[in-house]
């Protein structure tokens, strides 16, 4: 039997492209199809993740069961998509994948729910910015498979209850903490996804230089990992950018180290990962605000930047290098930041340190 994937048109927004726009973003959405990995066995990485999710698989498949409802949660790009897709595949079931700001009304949700077949797949991304009403909807349909439709208005109306194919729900969210207990406590089973490894990442580089028809040296792979602030989403669309640049730029399909440096310079990606607006933010902090300490939102007035903005995308990664320190009087460099940014800390500042 045939399985099918649904995607909301919402998520992929195409509706709103130009036909030009839409072909490539087909395009681009194949691509990156052909990169994801097709069984548990081809994924690289979170290893303790798959290790479970192997086993509660196999599980559920001697047993001829849906799985146990799943949350996976963590940083994005680390694979919560790919390895709910792959959960499909080795089910030989159906794949559903919708995102919850899209789901505003429980009338939203109804549809996949009613289209869920035995032991098929509901993934549902950023699960935690489901609406109020959406989620104690949802509750019935994960511990019972059934859901209460109200039909009707005043002393006509009346509750049609429908009883639902047993299959489950994968949740991802990048925000555990904003999830609310009664639905935390409704996953069967949870998955935290952590940072890859600079081998891991190089290792999946040179797989999928393959599958892009294009050779990588495993000194290029090295590089392009050192730089992927242990995200394979990042590692996979620097892949892509430096394989084209060594293709317009010097005419060939090999990627060497000098070739790597050269695209990764060209974008302003240095040596660990930092980019234009991660050195922007230190350099405003270091030079308006003499190292800190800055409150967020003065930071992004001065950037012309949203706070919430930097918070989500450009602090996660400073934090981690040890860059910045988030204080109860705001942010503030590290000596670290300093001497990578090889700038000179103010004299008679010992805040920094």
């Amino acid at each position: 039997m045939a399985r099918k994937t649904v995607v909301t048109a919402a998520s992929t927004e195409e509706s709103s492209t130009t036909p030009s726009a839409t072909s490539f973003a087909i395009n681009d959405r194949e691509m990156d199809e052909g990169l994801r990995p097709q069984s548990l066995a081809e994924i690289v990485g979170q290893k303790k993740v798959v290790d479970r999710i192997q086993i509660i698989l196999t599980a559920a498949q001697n047993r001829n069961e849906a799985l146990g409802h799943l949350l996976f949660e963590g940083p994005p790009g680390l694979g919560k998509t790919t390895l709910a897709m792959v959960l499909h595949k080795e089910l030989d079931s159906d794949f559903q994948i919708t995102s919850a700001p899209t789901l505003r009304a429980p009338k939203d949700l109804l549809p996949y729910l009613t289209r869920a077949t035995e032991r098929s797949i509901l993934f549902i991304d950023e699960i935690h910015r489901l609406p109020p009403a959406v989620e104690e909807f949802i509750y019935p349909a994960m511990e019972d498979f059934r859901v209460d439709i109200a039909v009707g208005e005043g002393i006509n109306a009346r509750t049609i209850n429908m009883t639902l194919k047993p299959f489950t729900i994968v949740g991802a969210t990048t925000r555990s903490g904003m999830l609310t207990a009664p639905l935390r406590d409704r996953f069967v089973n949870r998955a935290h996804f952590d940072f890859y490894e600079i081998e891991e990442l190089a290792f999946l580089l040179r797989r999928n230089a393959r599958k892009l028809k294009t050779e990588l040296s495993e000194e290029a792979s090295m590089e392009i990992a050192f730089r992927s602030r242990g995200t394979p989403r990042k590692a996979n669309n620097l892949l892509r950018w430096i394989r084209d640049f060594a293709q317009v730029q010097h005419k060939v399909d090999t990627i060497s180290e000098s070739i790597a440096q050269e695209a990764l310079a060209m974008i302003e990606i240095d040596k660990i990962g930092l980019e234009e607006m991660d050195r922007r933010y230190l350099q405003t902090v270091m030079t308006v605000y003499s190292g800190g300490p800055a409150g967020l939102e003065a930071i992004g007035h001065s950037l012309n930047v949203p706070p919430d903005t930097l918070q989500d995308e450009v602090e996660p990664f400073l934090l981690r290098q040890g860059f910045i320190q988030r204080t109860p009087r705001g942010r503030m460099v590290t000596a670290a930041a300093w001497q990578h940014l090889k700038m000179s800390p103010p004299e008679n500042d010992t805040n920094i340190f």
